[in-house]
């Protein structure tokens, strides 16, 4: 029963993982998800930055949580990030760390300068959303 449990739960962070991620550097394409992509960035942003004072640059909680899962499971996790996980896991390809956290930096900065520039754009110009939208 736990066994099913921790594979569901495997599951459940590789959807929930990548869903967020596709959102942090998607959402800001949308003027409805904005503001919700903008808060989302800056939870990253702290996570990364500010809980990485402790637990090292670029630490994520959910990532933290699925490896703990994949070692209940027996998963001796050879990856140093989850995206480097992800990538080999659906493509077999492992790319180096290093250039894992090169290109996540490059998405993350470009997301937060689009989601941020927007944001304020469609504050700036009345485009702020209302309840009825």
């Amino acid at each position: 029963m736990i066994r099913v449990l921790l594979e569901g739960l495997n599951v459940l962070f590789f959807v929930f993982h990548t869903c967020l991620i596709l959102f942090n550097i998607t959402g800001w394409a949308w003027r409805r998800t904005r503001p919700w992509n903008l808060a989302l960035l800056g939870l990253t942003a702290a996570s990364w930055f500010l809980m990485g004072i402790w637990k090292g640059t670029g630490y994520c909680i959910f990532t933290d949580w699925h490896f703990q899962v994949r070692a209940a499971l027996g998963i001796h996790e050879t990856a140093d990030n989850y995206l480097q996980l992800l990538c080999r896991t659906l493509t077999g390809y492992d790319p180096a760390p290093l250039l894992v956290r090169q290109v996540a930096a490059l998405f993350f900065g470009t997301s937060v300068i689009a989601s941020g520039v927007l944001n304020l754009r469609d504050r700036t110009h009345g485009v702020a959303l209302s309840v009825s939208n």
